[in-house]
């Protein structure tokens, strides 16, 4: 549901990678899911953000050298990037899904990072895919 037209994200994330506070969220309206790791996000869990109406999808990841399954960071990072790849083939914008490297103390960055998310949605407008599915 969005609240005032404000932008839909969903953030997928390790549990080691993000703490959660509601001032992080001004400005857009946003699903987080919570994994064990990374290395659980899948592509068609990413796809089906967009079919359930985000506008953009988030997906914060340990530290490389620092992920307790030492290669949940790089598996999701190649998810991601594939699934980039399918969203510019179907005129989707790959921008719309981004991976970052973060730490659960880490809340200033990743508040940088849903900003510039929204700000970035500004530009490349909501998701285009909602005229197909509602």
């Amino acid at each position: 549901m969005k609240i005032n037209n404000a932008p839909k994200l969903t953030l997928f994330h390790c549990l080691n990678s993000f703490e959660e506070t509601n001032s992080m969220f001004d400005g857009c309206t946003i699903k987080t899911v919570k994994m064990a790791c990374s290395s659980m996000t899948k592509d068609i869990h990413l796809l089906k953000a967009f079919e359930s109406g985000a506008d953009a999808v988030l997906v914060l990841v340990c530290q490389e050298k620092d992920c307790r399954y030492a290669e949940g960071s790089i598996r999701a990072k190649k998810r991601v990037d594939y699934v980039k790849t399918i969203l510019d083939d179907i005129g989707m914008d790959g921008r719309r899904l981004n991976i970052f490297n973060t730490t659960a103390k880490d809340s200033g960055p990743i508040k940088d990072i849903i900003k510039t998310t929204i700000s970035e949605l500004e530009t490349i407008g909501p998701n285009p895919a909602l005229n197909h599915f509602n």
